[in-house]
């Protein structure tokens, strides 16, 4: 048994706050030609995702949730819980397939089985085929996802395929010694937390201060920040990756620089569209920041602090919102707010579960007003997958969203293409495509104004 850290238990505690959200995270394959049959395919999915345990492993809650939920062996794994096949309706375009993901990734996960679930897509125009998998936001973060799918493509030529053996189920008596084990741990855990609070206490405080004002301070809102429901729309927009670097050779900036301000001009068009003034404190959006070292690449949990931009929607010239993107990012990047937030997180490890939920389910319950939208942004392979053998030709991330924020924005580097997977409530973001159209679109206008 391995006990889930903070965060994670913290996306289970989202899930169990609000019936409206399902935190399942997901990457859609599409790959050249057909995925084979499906007898054989599934044979070959049940060897693979012997790449890691936490793939035939399921949550266990401690009673009252006095202790951390634990990763337990699923002793009657069935991949026939995890595998599904669909079709889509003609034209079987990618249109259909985003409509697709959206109505997949709504459901939730079931928590009686390992929290992982793959659809495979057996048709999509020009002799193509899909993949959508999905795995819960308490098993990965953005960055081990990618690293657990590039483990289940096929090996490179001249690397051997074979799996590794499937894990033993825990025996009863070691099962018993982790429960006695927590159970004296968690005395101790109190102590050190109240011998590190007083030292790091002051520094946390003064880091997190703007970052709770942001989020409970209730005059910033938009029609961007609101109720959900459990419908979601899902687009997608594509980006060269040489455009963007073509733009940062004249202007500056990092390839999530102007990722940010492709999202900026697309949410300005949209409030544009909805008749909303974009003022300079509309829009904040929160931003997750790995803090994976690279020897945890492959490592299943969550490693990440968060940013809160502001995103400068009221000014209308790309190139200023790339200054103000750059001069914003360079500030939160240098300051106490990212690494108050990395802080909280290690502090939670050292209190008590029990507390710990609590407190964290009553803050989830509190209607936060100030964020608007998450835009993450994931860097992924460079070089060409394959997967049962086909090529894989595009990668689309899909993020969940939660806490009143209506709207989210993944974005996933695969070869030569930035991908912006775009996640909205079905009811509140019925303008998903507009954005999916206008993130395009800003960069070719950087990539014009580069050229002059």
């Amino acid at each position: 048994m391995s006990r889930l850290g903070p965060l994670d238990a913290g996306f289970l505690e989202l899930e169990d706050t609000d019936q409206h959200v399902s935190a399942g995270i997901g990457v859609v394959a599409i790959l050249g030609g057909k995925p084979g049959e499906r007898d054989a395919f599934g044979r070959e999915l049940g060897r693979r995702v012997a790449v890691d345990d936490r793939l035939r492993q399921k949550v266990r809650r401690g009673p009252l949730d006095i202790s951390a939920p634990v990763w337990v062996p699923d002793t009657d794994f069935d991949l026939g819980h995890h595998l599904t096949w669909a079709a889509l309706p003609q034209p079987r375009d990618e249109q259909a397939l985003w409509q697709l993901v959206a109505t997949t990734m709504e459901r939730r996960l079931d928590r009686d089985h390992p929290l992982w679930h793959c659809t495979v897509v057996e048709e999509l125009d020009g002799d193509r085929w899909a993949m959508i998998l999905c795995a819960h936001h308490s098993m990965v973060d953005g960055v081990s996802g990618v690293s657990l799918f590039e483990r289940l493509c096929d090996p490179p030529p001249g690397v051997s395929g074979r799996a590794p053996d499937p894990p033993q189920a825990e025996t009863p008596q070691a099962q018993r010694r982790g429960l006695l084990h927590r159970a004296t741990t968690v005395p101790a855990q109190a102590v050190r937390a109240a011998v590190a609070a007083p030292r790091v206490l002051a520094r946390t405080a003064l880091g997190m201060a703007p970052l709770v004002w942001n989020i409970v301070d209730p005059r910033r809102g938009s029609s961007l920040n609101g109720p959900i429901g459990r419908q979601r729309r899902y687009a997608v927009a594509r980006v060269r990756l040489d455009d963007i670097h073509r733009v940062r050779a004249e202007f500056g900036g990092t390839v999530n620089d102007i990722a940010l301000v492709a999202v900026t001009a697309a949410l300005r068009a949209m409030l544009l569209a909805r008749g909303e003034r974009p003022r300079p404190d509309t829009i904040r959006v929160l931003t997750p920041v790995s803090t994976r070292s690279a020897n945890a690449r492959g490592r299943l949990d969550n490693r990440v602090s968060v940013m809160l931009p502001l995103l400068p929607v009221d000014l209308a010239d790309p190139v200023d919102q790339l200054r103000a993107v750059r001069t914003q990012l360079g500030r939160l990047k240098h300051g106490s707010e990212t690494g108050a937030g990395q802080t909280l997180i290690a502090l939670a490890g050292l209190v008590p579960f029990g507390p710990m939920a609590w407190t964290v389910r009553a803050a989830l319950r509190y209607p936060q007003h100030g964020i608007a939208a998450l835009a993450t942004n994931v860097p992924g392979p460079t070089e060409t997958l394959r997967l049962f053998g086909s090529d894989v030709h595009d990668l689309a991330p899909f993020a969940p969203i939660a806490m009143r924020l209506r709207l989210g924005i993944a974005m996933l580097s695969y070869r030569d293409t930035l991908c912006f997977g775009i996640t909205g409530d079905y009811d509140s973001t019925p303008d998903t495509d507009l954005i999916a159209r206008t993130i395009p679109a800003a960069v070719t206008t950087l990539l014009d104004r580069a050229r002059r």
